[in-house]
């Protein structure tokens, strides 16, 4: 199979790596998924494994005259990475104005996703942190600096493709990290490795949580 259309779906590709997880079956581990795509990916392998599945909610910092270009990533908690922690990269001002709107826009997506029900603690658990593919990775960063906040025993990033790049960044901030494909010519979007990618919609989110709102 060629590296275009690896995937037919999110569905096949949590799958895939419910596959390459299946050693923390049993283990005192949570899935947190990054909405919205990778909740479809992060619900196969906590339904697989048998263990419960939260999200962690963070944002992209948009360049403040290209929105679409990512120049960093804010957490739940306000935790920032990329080049807006450089001096003098962005102005202070307009940074703080968006941080706030971010987090605000966060909190919305609590509420609406978990009727604001606050995250699973990972303290002394292992966390594996799921999307459906990373591309520069500041998001998945930013979730990385939140989950380790809360001390976890491991942290695991779980994913069906990243660039060679991008993974070597993540292999270096977590203990483990787990790809389906790394391309050597990554094509810019993770969509390009899907069959079927469409958008995921809020209410698929809410649905699949409200799957997982007990202790498993």
């Amino acid at each position: 199979m060629s590296e275009i259309g690896q995937f037919k779906n999110r569905q096949e590709a949590g799958k895939k790596l419910a596959e390459k997880l299946e050693k923390y079956r049993g283990e005192e581990a949570v899935v947190y998924a990054l909405p919205r795509g990778g909740a479809v990916v992060g619900a196969e392998i906590a339904g697989r494994l048998n263990l419960p599945l939260d999200l962690i909610l963070v944002r992209k910092i948009g360049h403040p005259f290209n929105p679409e270009f990512a120049i960093g990533a804010v957490s739940e908690s306000g935790r920032l990475v990329g080049d807006v922690l450089v001096p003098n990269r962005v102005d202070p001002e307009w940074l703080g104005r968006e941080v706030g709107c971010l987090k605000e826009e966060i909190s919305r997506r609590r509420q609406l996703y978990l009727g604001g029900r606050p995250s699973r603690p990972a303290q002394g658990k292992i966390a594996i942190i799921a999307d459906d593919g990373i591309a520069t990775g500041s998001t998945m960063l930013a979730a990385i600096e939140e989950i380790r906040n809360q001390r976890p025993k491991k942290v695991v990033v779980a994913v069906p493709v990243a660039p060679p790049d991008t993974a070597e960044l993540m292999r270096g901030r977590v203990d483990e990290f787990i790809a389906i494909l790394i391309p050597e010519t990554f094509f810019g979007a993770v969509g390009s490795y899907y069959d079927e990618f469409g958008q995921v919609s809020d209410e698929e989110v809410v649905s699949i949580m409200k799957n997982y709102t007990g202790d498993r």
